[in-house]
């Protein structure tokens, strides 16, 4: 009887439906768990809903986000294992290179070391999915809702398993336990098989969600169709992508039937689809409220200068602010915010130790909306020359502090992201009066923000400013107030960003993929691309070709989505890691007192990004215990 089935881990083993149910056994009468309990009212079968939605992966985390510190976009101190127990390292062993097979770290197909198991959480989905035609006090409007939601939710692990592992097993439904041993013992899908199932699934979703939150209150985190169809579009987004699109690297990755799991050939009908799936989500997003955040002063005066920055920032810190089209409600944001922080003050509680590369530093554009290398006018050779705070600054640099010149004359974004020596940081104390009370970051040795102990300070002497609310407040000495926020896994801007691609991928070079990059350039205070090329690059014709618009739309979306856990697979998917995560990772000197000595970069550490490094291997005990499974290239 199909209420009654148990299931089965198709990679480790058996498993009861008991364990499957194991989150019930405070619920259910007598400790018996069974499926008929688990659902036998609209409130019980809310909480089996819950329990589908808890496998949700806590992505504003940088310690269950391997995004945040697998790549090369920020870095910690040496020894922070021993001396910062608040902030786990282990997804910064994934950027220095420490993988393996035997224990893979943020291990989401089995659910160990970090990782939530994303396996268990699709056969819960399945559970709910068979069995949600039980309870008889559920309307049809609610069933066909949470069905929406459930189905999303089976898709989505299914993506980010995919976005992790390449091509992988589906579990469109649970095994009985009547399975024979050959019908565990599952096999990988293709690319576009995996692609193929994730997008049939979430077309089934948004069939049945509602368009927006009717009752925001209780339901904001909830699933909805513009969430939905942004993730779709994000899907055929990553299959059109050069990792997964005509991928010749990937050739030897066929299994013991003979089957190659990656396309050879790059089929351009991928990107259409792309850019169609996005444009429909911007569309619905939009007529459901969805707009690029403005921050908006209320009683708090600041300049137009800083109102363009507290937009930027905003929009990622601003808790349900209209940009963000689904927020996780899963992610304290404390922890992220606390190890984000420079020290304005004297403050011993903030961990202050997530640290952006100088890479990074120099990824901004110039004043001009250009790449700094290719500014006629921005003096890139002496960019670490010394430079004193000016007038036409103080809204950015501590006015009369000596920094060097890459910290002046860039756009409103570098002053919005990062958090750099000498540079004015708005909110955490006093509001911005642009003299002394205007808080700002002293970085050198020993300084308020520098390194004055083992622990706690930033090893490239830069903050992700981007991260910290403006309403957080700091106080001299152990007190801190920080405002918890959502965390946007995806934006307007994102969405922008992935039909600007798209079309140009397919099309070339339109208007449609630059009006979308210009709404974007425009809250971040920048001409558009054509106007700014054409009157500062030293290659102005850039932007008519499919592959210089390519690189411009790459640099726009490596700086708007700038530490939200973005570039760590846009890099992957556009097949860039291995030139770009071979790099050495540099900073300042943060142990020296004196201006020049402190201004001198120095290598933190020199990375080795191989082949095998696109995709995370699968522990091998799951290869031992089913033949059909092959491990992933070079692992």
């Amino acid at each position: 009887m199909k209420t009654k089935k148990l299931v089965i881990s198709t990679f480790l083993g058996a498993s009861l439906l008991f364990n499957s149910c194991q989150k019930y056994l405070d619920v259910v009468p007598d400790n018996v768990a069974t499926i008929q309990d688990a659902f036998v009212s609209k409130e019980m079968a809310r909480r089996y809903l819950y329990t589908c939605y808890s496998y949700l992966p806590i992505d504003g985390d940088p310690i269950n986000n391997p995004a945040f510190l697998g790549g090369d976009e920020t870095w910690l101190y040496e020894g922070i294992e021993q001396n910062d127990l608040a902030l786990d390292s282990r997804a910064w062993l994934i950027g220095k290179g420490k993988m393996a097979i035997t224990n893979p770290i943020l291990n989401y197909w089995d659910g160990e070391y970090g990782g939530k198991d994303l396996y268990q959480g699709i056969r819960d989905c399945n559970i709910f999915l068979e069995n949600i035609h039980i309870p008889r006090d559920l309307n049809s409007y609610e069933r066909d809702r949470w069905i929406g939601e459930v189905n999303f939710l089976k898709a989505y692990y299914h993506f980010y398993l995919f976005r992790m592992y390449g091509p992988i097993a589906l579990v469109k439904e649970n095994l009985p336990i009547s399975s024979t041993p050959e019908q565990v013992r599952v096999y990988r899908a293709s690319v576009d098989e995996t692609v193929n199932y994730i997008v049939e699934t979430l077309d089934k979703a948004i069939a049945t969600l509602p368009e927006k939150i009717e009752s925001p209150i209780d339901e904001l985190g909830r699933i909805t169709k513009p969430i939905a169809q942004a993730i779709k579009a994000k899907v055929l987004l990553y299959a059109a992508s050069p990792l997964f699109n005509g991928n010749t690297e990937m050739a030897s990755l066929v299994d013991n039937s003979g089957k190659q799991l990656f396309r050879q050939s790059v089929d351009k009908e991928k990107w259409k689809l792309a850019m169609e799936a996005a444009r429909t989500a911007i569309e619905t997003a939009e007529k459901n409220g969805a707009k690029l955040y403005e921050f908006s002063s209320g009683s708090v005066a600041v300049s137009d200068q800083t109102r363009t920055l507290l937009s930027v920032e905003g929009a990622v810190t601003e808790k349900w602010n209209p940009e963000i089209i689904w927020g996780l409600t899963n992610s304290d944001t404390k922890t992220l915010q606390s190890a984000s922080m420079a020290r304005v003050l004297t403050n011993y509680s903030i961990l202050s130790c997530l640290a952006p590369t100088m890479k990074m530093a120099e990824l901004f554009y110039s004043k001009n909306g250009v790449p700094l290398r290719e500014d006629k006018t921005y003096p890139f050779s002496e960019r670490f020359n010394y430079r004193i705070g000016d007038a036409g600054h103080k809204y950015y640099i501590k006015e009369g502090q000596s920094t060097v010149q890459l910290h002046f004359d860039r756009e409103p974004r570098f002053y919005a992201d990062m958090g750099f020596d000498r540079g004015i940081w708005f909110g955490l104390t006093n509001n911005e009066d642009g003299t002394v009370n205007t808080p700002y970051v002293a970085a050198r040795w020993k300084e308020k923000s520098g390194k004055t102990d083992v622990k706690n300070f930033s090893v490239t002497g830069y903050w992700p400013k981007k991260l910290v609310n403006y309403n957080n407040r700091m106080y001299t000495g152990f007190e801190l107030k920080i405002e918890r926020s959502t965390w946007p896994v995806v934006r307007l801007a994102d969405l922008y960003l992935m039909y600007a691609e798209a079309s140009n991928e397919f099309n070339g070079p339109n208007d449609d993929a630059m009006v979308y990059l210009d709404k974007i350039r425009q809250r971040a205070g920048l001409k558009g691309v054509e106007e700014s090329w054409i009157n500062y690059s030293s290659n102005p014709a850039k932007p008519t070709t499919k592959e210089g618009l390519r690189d411009i739309i790459h640099q726009e979306r490596l700086i708007e989505m700038a530490f939200e856990g973005n570039r760590f697979w846009d890099l992957r998917r556009w097949k860039t890691a291995a030139q770009v995560l071979n790099q050495p990772i540099k900073g300042w000197d943060i142990n020296q007192e004196s201006m020049e000595g402190f201004y001198r970069e120095r290598i933190l550490y020199t990375p080795k990004f191989e082949l095998k490094d696109y995709f995370w291997p699968i522990k091998d005990d799951n290869l031992l215990v089913n033949k059909n499974l092959i491990q992933n290239v070079g692992w």
